[in-house]
């Protein structure tokens, strides 16, 4: 088969010329159907078998009637040879109209056990390498945004991807590799941050400077999870991302603010990836369906295109629930990754049980909901103790508690102790909270905030939930007060912006022990308050202050 200048590809069997696209589903017929003869030209030639070789060439033998009275071999063109059993179809296709409806899927079993039987997972083999199928991230990849124009003309910055585990990082950047391996505009490298050595690094610049010498040709370096290399190992790109000899795209999972030097940070753009939301896992699930073949059984029609016998094909079908799609799409939590393996775990498992009762199963195989969740087999909570999720949740605890709106601050609570969090943290920033936010609006919130403290430290969780749960209620029913608050952040501000050596502590106010002390001034004119019955006029603050007062000062009456 040979390919023309003007993009059409020639049919070997009978020299027609069709579009790339269309050539598949021609060979499927044109090979099915009975050689052309008669009239209207002589027969045509099939092609010989070893055996028929061996017999045109023995003695008394011309090869021609042994050609003719031959049938056609079954793998005469292999890589075209049709399934017998099913049509074939445009998956792309598929999976854009979310492979539902009553006809089966055009992809055949042996497709899926390929699939699903590969070495790697779901999620990585099935990564796509094109824009339009790279799903969720339209405010920085959409179609009117700049970077994607920039992509596509592939003049690259230097980037950074932050965003969650599972929304597309990693994927885009494969994106960008295929995208220069096609075009052949630039060299794409790809290491991690976890397994990678600093001399590594050195020597993967070193060839980037060759490359660029050499032949002209860029390198674009991507360093996964680089929030794992120290602030020295960073440092190593600094010069040649700014001169240009790499162009850097790194991928984080943590606030690049904390994990990156600020130097690289201002040489690269930082792209936000946002957590994948339902509709967007939906549609990445609907095209694995469709590249995998599956079948999509409707809600409204659980029956449907399961009637059809698997006895048509060496491989069984594989039907899966709508409504297990709709499960895995929201319980993955906006986790790509997570929902793809977790598809492919749950099919694997359905297969594995239907291959153990039989060699040919009578019937499809139905993946249906709780298989979807045994698959999964994970918490649906986005949580890391030590990273970004840790400080906004409970950043929104403590303004929830503010707010007073115990409804909320309790769901932010359960979030975090579901999540995995440590409820002794969470008990140190409740006795922190009960002193800055209520202070002396209420005196027995910090003794509620120090029990509950001292009580999960006792009897540790899950317990002690209820015990937190308790005290979190307790403070956002309390009065708040900011008073004391905001009257030791103004001395704080007073003694920062304090010019010259701070004042000296009055004679009256010192301790005098000693009587050389007494001699020098120490506690002279100091008058005990309890020896009066009324107020004691005495100043107790130095000279340069008197007369501020913290509860209503403010750094601009310095």
């Amino acid at each position: 088969m040979a390919e023309e200048s003007t993009g059409r590809v020639r049919c070997p069997v009978c020299a027609g010329e069709f579009e790339p696209l269309r050539i598949n589903a021609h060979l499927d017929a044109c090979l099915l159907q009975p050689a052309p003869g008669g009239e209207d030209g002589p027969p045509a030639k099939k092609s010989r078998t070893g055996r028929e070789a061996e017999s045109a060439a023995a003695p008394g033998g011309t090869g021609t009637e042994a050609q003719l009275d031959a049938s056609p071999p079954a793998a005469l063109f292999p890589v075209f040879t049709p399934s017998r059993a099913t049509p074939r179809m445009d998956t792309e296709a598929s999976a854009s109209r979310g492979v539902t409806g009553a006809t089966l899927p055009q992809r055949g079993g042996a497709a899926l056990s390929a699939l699903l039987s590969a070495d790697r997972p779901l999620a990585d083999s099935m990564r796509p390498s094109t824009l339009e199928d790279y799903f969720g991230q339209n405010k920085v990849v959409g179609e009117q945004t700049l970077l994607r124009s920039l992509l596509e003309s592939q003049e690259i910055p230097s980037l950074i991807l932050w965003g969650p585990p599972g929304c597309g990082k990693t994927t885009l950047a494969h994106i960008i590799s295929s995208s220069s391996k096609k075009k052949g505009t630039a060299r794409f490298v790809t290491l991690s941050a976890t397994s990678t050595s600093t001399n590594e690094v050195r020597e993967v610049i070193k060839q980037a400077q060759n490359e660029l010498r050499l032949c002209r040709r860029k390198t674009i370096l991507f360093i996964d999870e680089i929030h794992r290399f120290n602030k020295s190992q960073q440092d190593t790109f600094l010069p040649h991302v700014e001169c240009g000899t790499v162009t850097l795209i790194g991928a984080t999972t943590e606030n690049p603010s904390f994990q990156v030097n600020s130097a690289l940070l201002s040489r690269c753009r930082v792209l936000v990836l946002e957590k994948l939301s339902v509709e967007a896992m939906t549609s990445i699930l609907r095209r694995a369906v469709g590249l995998l073949g599956l079948h999509v059984l409707l809600d409204e029609d659980p029956e449907q295109g399961c009637s059809t016998s698997a006895e048509q094909c060496s491989e069984p079908w594989v039907c899966i629930e709508q409504k297990a799609l709709d499960t895995l799409a929201y319980l993955c939590d906006g986790d790509a990754r997570a929902g793809l393996n977790g598809l492919q775990l749950a099919v694997q498992a359905c297969l594995a049980k239907a291959r153990a009762s039989g060699p040919r199963p009578a019937q499809p195989v139905l993946v249906q909901e709780e298989h979807v969740k045994e698959g999964l087999q994970r918490s649906h909570i986005l949580y890391d103790k030590a990273g970004e999720e840790h400080y906004n949740c409970i950043s929104a605890l403590h303004k929830s508690m503010r707010g007073s709106d115990e409804n909320a601050a309790l769901y932010w609570l359960g979030r975090m102790l579901e999540g995995g969090e440590d409820p002794l943290y969470v008990a140190r920033r409740l006795v922190r909270f009960s002193s800055e936010d209520v202070g002396l609006a209420d005196p027995a919130a910090l003794p509620q905030a120090v029990a509950a403290f001292q009580a999960c430290h006792f009897i540790g969780m899950p317990e002690c939930e209820v015990i937190l749960a308790q005290c979190v209620v307790y403070l956002t029913r309390a009065p708040k007060s900011v008073e004391v608050y905001k009257a030791y952040d103004s001395v704080k501000a007073c003694l920062r912006n304090h010019k010259g050596p701070l004042p000296p502590v009055p004679f009256h106010l010192r301790n005098a022990p000693t009587r050389l002390m007494k001699e020098l001034g120490y506690a002279k004119n100091y008058k005990y308050n309890p020896a009066f019955k009324g107020p004691v006029d005495q100043e107790y603050l130095p000279a340069e202050l008197c007369g501020i007062n913290f509860f209503t000062w403010k750094p601009s009456d310095l």
